[in-house]
């Protein structure tokens, strides 16, 4: 396939970000945008130079007849949207997580597999040089891993107004822990055991039921464990808002940033989501005497992607696969074991048990 007509949907930040890198990328031909407003999709027409607009997503669907499909919308609709365009014979794009239940997110691979198309679910972090090299040097600490992750978002305004819509379904360990917990996973290369996790509903904006922050603990057979925390809102604190750290026996890798002198709202900011910048390699041999023998040793990454640039490799590697038919299995089985262990944790926090994987 020398060309791939692709339908975009859903025209929010990751819908414009996919969709410029398909209009970047010359064998992506975007045949049209869809968004329930009208408002978004124009303004993405508009700036890719005209493109067909749609406020149907099975009117889209029928009148262009794409080769693949891009999924940007809320979660709640990934995995009917997937389903239908596989139905359609089309490749699948979906953005994070996959659906909202473990039995949705199986149906939507089955539909692939029946259809034999490719599914390439948005773990952008997978496509970051940076994270790149924090996973490969993570897994030469030895076992087993402490790994410590967090990313809290003091969000207002739209920002504020697009995290409550998504917490109308999903919490945001859940939303956002799919990322971290798929690091984890390719950092210990082991399998999760079993979870507990606690959460707080810190706003009345929320259904009585949801919680806006959360905080996961996860345990893997090689006896490696990790914790994500996560919080939305305009009541969160910055301090220490990122915090990337992996240890285990030879010393410890983690993604150095300075936040403390970062403007208000910083944190909520999705281009910086993702920024790596520097490693810093700490070594744990000792001497005869019971000191450091070696120095902590610091890896620059100067040229770090921004975001756009980080969906380009991610649309890149999307085209790849369909044009080489590259076999995405192991994908796929990660995309539903990630989505396992998040809505594990979820359960967790309404429980207040651990639950066993």
């Amino acid at each position: 396939m020398n060309t791939v007509d692709i339908l975009v949907v859903g025209c929010g930040n990751m819908g414009t970000s996919h969709a410029r890198a398909y209009d970047k990328l010359d064998n992506f031909n975007i045949v049209g945008l869809v968004s329930r407003g009208s408002e978004s999709r124009n303004r993405l027409s508009e700036e890719l130079g005209g493109l067909p607009t749609f406020g149907s997503y099975e009117e889209a669907l029928e009148q262009t007849q794409p080769d693949a499909v891009s999924i940007n919308t809320y979660q709640g609709t990934h995995a009917e949207y997937a389903i239908k365009a596989f139905e359609n014979s089309a490749h699948v794009f979906v953005e994070k997580p996959l659906a909202e239940t473990v039995e949705d997110a199986e149906s939507v691979v089955h539909a692939a597999k029946k259809a034999d198309k490719k599914l390439l679910v948005g773990y952008i972090l997978r496509h970051h040089p940076g994270w790149k090299k924090f996973v490969e040097h993570s897994r030469k600490l030895g076992k087993p891993l402490v790994m410590r992750m967090n990313l809290n978002q003091q969000s207002t305004g739209q920002q504020w107004e697009t995290h409550k819509n998504l917490m109308s379904s999903m919490s945001p360990i859940v939303d956002c822990g799919v990322h971290y917990v798929d690091m984890m996973c390719q950092m210990t290369q082991a399998n999760p055991t079993h979870v507990h996790a606690i959460g707080a509903r810190l706003t009345e904006d929320i259904n009585p039921d949801m919680y806006n922050y959360g905080q996961l603990q996860v345990t893997f057979d090689d006896g490696s464990v990790g914790w994500y925390e996560s919080g939305w809102g305009p009541m969160m604190s910055e301090t220490a808002y990122f915090v990337k750290d992996v240890i285990g026996p030879n010393g410890s890798v983690s993604i150095r940033k300075d936040t403390f002198n970062d403007p208000r709202g910083k944190s909520a900011i999705i281009e910086d989501h993702s920024t790596v910048r520097r490693l810093q390699l700490h070594y744990s041999e000792l001497d005869d005497n019971g000191e450091l023998v070696r120095d902590d040793k610091t890896i620059e990454t100067p040229d770090e992607p921004g975001h756009d640039e980080i969906c380009f490799f991610e649309q890149q590697y999307f085209l790849k696969s369909i044009q080489e038919d590259i076999d995405l299995s192991d994908h796929m089985d990660a995309a539903v074991q990630t989505l396992q262990i998040v809505l594990a944790c979820d359960e967790s926090v309404k429980t207040g048990k651990k639950v066993a994987l």
